[in-house]
């Protein structure tokens, strides 16, 4: 009788230290999970944030501004604007 209840007691001792490493391991992996889903909010916002920042670049007003201020571009006008003929009959528009 003495063995069995030795056997039986090691098997609640395994039963029991395995039930206490499956719940640490459940929590740490919980932690990980809330861990990952926090970093996932943060870099979503990141992302929407610098889509608006793009598009806000984007705008014709800034584009054009930037053509005339660092490119020196001017806009095409009927005053500047020079037709060529070519011998084939086609014309091509010529900017002065």
């Amino acid at each position: 009788m003495t063995r069995l209840n030795l056997v039986l007691l090691l098997a609640v001792l395994a039963s029991a230290l395995y039930l206490v490493r499956t719940q640490y391991e459940s929590r740490r992996l919980y932690v990980e999970l809330e861990k990952a889903t926090t970093k996932n909010r943060v870099l979503e916002a990141e992302n929407e944030r610098l889509q608006v920042e793009k598009r806000a670049q984007a705008t014709p007003l800034r584009v054009e501004k930037l053509a005339k201020d660092k490119l020196q571009m001017r806009t095409v006008t009927p005053a500047i604007t020079q037709y060529v003929t070519q011998k084939d009959g086609t014309s091509t528009v010529v900017a002065k």
